[in-house]
């Protein structure tokens, strides 16, 4: 049993950019799990552990940004 970390999971920014002509079919199997239907398609998946290590497993078939974090606020601190 894995203990889960208090607060909200951030979201993953993933483009599909390159093909899976060519590739084994565990690759086209991972990018059709993470969401993908098209090339050049961009999804939103929560920032896990397991979605993490889907990525990895396809890293050079993806471009991958942080999208942000569920629980943070989006107000800006002036010192003054």
């Amino acid at each position: 049993m894995a203990a889960s970390k208090s607060g909200a999971t951030g979201t993953l920014k993933v483009t599909w950019v390159r093909s899976t002509i060519g590739h084994k079919a565990a690759a086209r199997g991972t990018i059709r799990a993470l969401g993908f239907h098209r090339l050049n398609q961009t999804v939103e998946v929560a920032d896990t552990p397991v979605t993490r290590g889907m990525i990895r497993r396809v890293a050079f078939l993806l471009d991958v940004e942080e999208a942000g974090r569920a629980g943070d606020a989006t107000t800006s601190e002036e010192s003054t």
